[in-house]
């Protein structure tokens, strides 16, 4: 792996990491496309993709998501705000976010939040 690979891979993390909290706290009107992530870091799609494939194993939407899964549970843990403002937070439609939430965790938002407080 070499220097130029370790430090598009720790700029993608940190600029999701920023990314996301921007979206949270309303500073950004949604999530990024991956495409413009990239143009963000001055890479193309395709590099972006096939450096972080080969240094993390998978594809950078997958890091993303996780991402975003990881918000929504602190949300879920930390808050009483309803399953469908944290949604909208994180610019889902309550129903996809459920959906979206479910395929990654193997729980609905709700009895994460049950069973995480």
């Amino acid at each position: 792996m070499s220097a130029t690979s370790d430090n598009i891979t720790q700029a993608y993390f940190a600029f999701l990491d920023k990314h996301i909290r921007d979206v949270i706290n309303g500073d950004a009107p949604q999530f990024m496309e991956l495409n413009q992530i990239a143009s963000a870091l001055f890479v193309s799609h395709a590099h972006l993709t096939a450096t972080i494939r080969q240094t993390m194993g998978n594809h950078p939407c997958h890091f993303y998501d996780l991402k975003i899964i990881d918000a929504a549970k602190k949300m879920l843990a930390t808050t009483d705000k309803p399953v469908a403002e944290i949604a909208n937070i994180l610019t889902y439609d309550p129903s996809n976010f459920s959906k979206f939430f479910k395929k990654l965790t193997g729980q609905t938002p709700g009895h994460y939040r049950e069973t995480n407080r």
